[in-house]
């Protein structure tokens, strides 16, 4: 009987007998109390304490010549869990470690189960290499992470989020249920909201929602760097899609085709985040990008975005004229809306009417009359500008000027009494008058209807941790600085890293900014067909300063680093 018995023990535990580090008589029980809770033998011996897990593990290293680990000194986040089914950890009691090459580093306590190598060497493609880790300490692994998606999700979540009210922007009532969804979901829509309010309060501007073949990421941009936040089960990725697709009025049904859409949550009684949403098809399931539209980000005045002195006097004396047309340019996500929805708020006054054409409206300002553009109904930018004009306009604001016909439109309203405000994808001001001439606008009807144009770019400000840094005086004046500035009164500083900054140096943004009102002159050379280059001769001269000599002031403030300069101003 007792041979018999030993041929049930796996190699490891016949070596164990055998080198006399366990009785025959033991093991036999063991093994029998293995089977009837219908789990392994070493998981048993740990469980009868008849030996203990670190001299288990250590012999095992030994007798078959494989490394040896210790899980409390890893690293838990760095696991590639994806690479594995949840419930595969728990069923067969092993543990990815690292991916190297075509190989797989997997955690066991009987590196000898062929089956289960076998089994997950058919299940990822991958050769396996066995380490050897205690027991007890696997049992913790491999419980914390065995569990099922909505497990996993539901104690990820906990109690801590009370918040259920997602609403739809067009004010209907919003239900929380779709055809794919059932009672089982609820923790997927908990899920949903916890990462959304986690990217509001981390003051994330944009959340993706990225499938791939083995795993599922959601990210954050955080001051213009994504980051990733979680990886949760790849199975529940058509639920996060569906669920998001429902509060944002989308075609749940539809996979095939990008979609838009807007959502909105709210907070409290006074404060709600709007969203704007997009869905993508891609290999692996539908990527999901939300753009977190805070209204209050348009409310925080124009001293809190960066511009210097004589910036913000040029700007605000340019919209406090009556008409004219003021350009800001810059490429997305230079926060180009922040500062049109600044100057509309300085202008939205009582006795003041305001129209704006957006694609779409970002942020619901009250008091301003705000359409979206529709270009499958032919509701586009034109369109609705010849609207404005029979709506007895003092301002328009216009989302962009992408072509000839809005352009022409835009500038008439600016000759006509109206001041216009509007966004040109350009890198620089003077290369913005330029733009509009090979668009084919009249270079008279420019110089007559044009009156300031701001250039800005983003950088990231470095956080209270800023730490001295010494940069040679050659990189300086390569970056711009003039001999006379580099006279030692003024220190710069880099990035270090702290718990506020989430060790990264920086902690939200400032403002870049190029300012330049058109003069007479700049007049003469537009009407001479004049190019960006003559154009920005004529604005240094005037003393504007360009993007990079802007940059440069923050980092002589110590705002923010040379590095960040350099590489959002370089042209």
């Amino acid at each position: 009987m007792a041979a018999a018995a030993q041929t049930h023990f796996s190699p490891l535990g016949r070596a164990l007998v055998q080198q006399g580090k366990l009785v025959q008589a033991d093991a036999n029980q063991i093994q029998a109390e293995a089977a009837k809770a219908g789990i392994t033998f070493i998981e048993q011996l740990t469980q009868s304490k008849k030996l203990a897990p670190k001299d288990v593990s250590l012999f095992a290293a030994q007798a078959f010549g494989l490394p040896l680990l210790d899980l409390n000194s890893i690293d838990v986040d760095q696991i590639p869990l994806t690479l594995l089914d949840p419930k595969v950890l728990a069923a067969k009691r092993v543990v990815p470690l690292q991916k190297r090459g075509n190989r797989l580093f997997v955690a066991m306590s009987d590196p000898t189960n062929e089956a289960v190598l076998q089994e997950i060497k058919f299940a990822t493609g991958m050769a396996m290499e066995p380490v050897v880790v205690e027991d007890d300490k696997l049992s913790v692994l491999v419980k914390k992470f065995g569990e099922s998606g909505a497990q996993a999700l539901d104690k990820m979540i906990g109690e801590d989020v009370n918040l259920d009210e997602i609403a739809a922007t067009d004010g209907e009532a919003q239900t929380d249920s779709a055809p794919t969804e059932d009672i089982d979901d609820a923790p997927v829509v908990k899920y949903v909201t916890k990462v959304l309010l986690d990217a509001i309060n981390g003051g994330a501007s944009d959340i993706h929602f990225e499938p791939y073949e083995k795993f599922y990421r959601i990210r954050y941009r955080t001051d213009g760097i994504l980051h990733d936040v979680a990886q949760p089960p790849l199975a529940i990725k058509e639920k996060i899609a569906s669920r998001i697709k429902v509060v944002s009025k989308l075609d749940i049904s539809e996979k095939r085709v990008p979609q838009d859409g807007r959502m909105k949550l709210v907070l409290s009684k006074t404060r709600a985040i709007d969203f704007r949403v997009s869905t993508l098809p891609t290999l692996f399931g539908e990527k999901i990008c939300m753009r977190i539209l805070d209204p209050s980000s348009a409310t925080l005045g124009i001293d809190a975005l960066g511009y210097e002195p004589e910036q913000r006097e040029a700007l605000m004396n340019a919209i406090q004229r009556p008409y004219g047309m003021v350009l800001v340019t810059g490429p997305t996500g230079s926060g180009k809306t922040v500062s049109l929805y600044t100057c509309l708020n300085i202008l939205n006054k009582p006795g003041i009417n305001i129209s704006t054409a957006e694609d779409p409206a970002e942020i619901n300002l009250p008091g301003i009359n705000q359409v979206n553009v529709n270009d499958k109904a032919g509701l586009t930018f034109a369109a609705a500008l010849k609207a404005f004009l029979r709506q007895d306009p003092d301002i328009i604001m216009v989302g962009e000027i992408r072509d000839i016909e809005t352009g022409e439109i835009s500038i008439k309203a600016a000759q006509t009494g109206h001041m216009v405000l509007s966004t040109l994808h350009t890198n620089d001001a003077p290369t913005t008058l330029t733009r509009l001439m090979n668009m084919g606008i009249a270079p008279f009807n420019i110089a007559s209807a044009v009156i300031l144009i701001t250039a800005q770019r983003l950088a990231r400000r470095l956080c209270s941790c800023k730490k001295p840094v010494d940069i040679p005086q050659e990189a300086l004046l390569r970056a711009g600085y003039t001999e006379d500035e580099l006279d030692g009164s003024w220190q710069p500083y880099g990035p270090m890293g702290c718990d506020i900054c989430k060790k990264s140096g920086y902690k939200g943004r400032v403002g870049i900014y190029q300012v330049m009102p058109i003069s007479e002159e700049m007049c003469r050379i537009i009407m001479k067909n004049g190019t960006a280059i003559d154009l920005a001769d004529q604005a240094k001269r005037e003393g504007v300063s360009d993007l990079r000599r802007s940059g440069l002031r923050k980092v002589k403030a110590g705002l923010t680093s040379l590095e960040e300069v350099e590489g959002c101003t370089n042209e």
